[in-house]
């Protein structure tokens, strides 16, 4: 079965820097993507950055700011959050791709498997 359990998130100022971590089981984690997306209160879901053998993709509104990144050994994936807004607010979520990995994938249908979110506030 798989699952994924996102940590790390809280309530922090604005400039101030947030780790999240997914921990990923129920499947042979280092072939895949994984992504992280967030839904602020009132909007959609949107696509924030992913990685994979072929590399990482960012959303433009967290490019400079935040990095993606894993460790296959700890099947676990990061989200590393500097220099934090307040329209950074949502609930980060952690996903699976565990199909092929043929490109960057940015959608929340490209994905299999979703974690429960993490609440991040970033207070001005």
């Amino acid at each position: 079965q798989v699952q994924l359990v996102e940590s790390g998130g809280g309530l922090v100022q604005a400039g101030d820097s947030l780790r999240l971590s997914c921990a990923a089981s129920g499947f042979t984690f280092s072939p895949y993507t994984m992504g992280w997306f967030r839904q602020a209160p009132g909007k959609e879901r949107e696509f924030v950055a992913a990685i994979n053998w072929r590399g990482e993709n960012y959303a433009d509104s967290v490019k400079g700011r935040f990095t993606i990144s894993r460790d296959n050994a700890k099947k676990t994936a990061y989200l590393q959050m500097n220099s934090l807004k307040p329209e950074d607010t949502a609930v980060y979520y952690c996903a699976a791709r565990i199909r092929g990995v043929y490109g960057p994938y940015y959608a929340s249908s490209d994905y299999d498997s979703w974690g429960q979110g993490t609440h991040v506030t970033v207070s001005s």
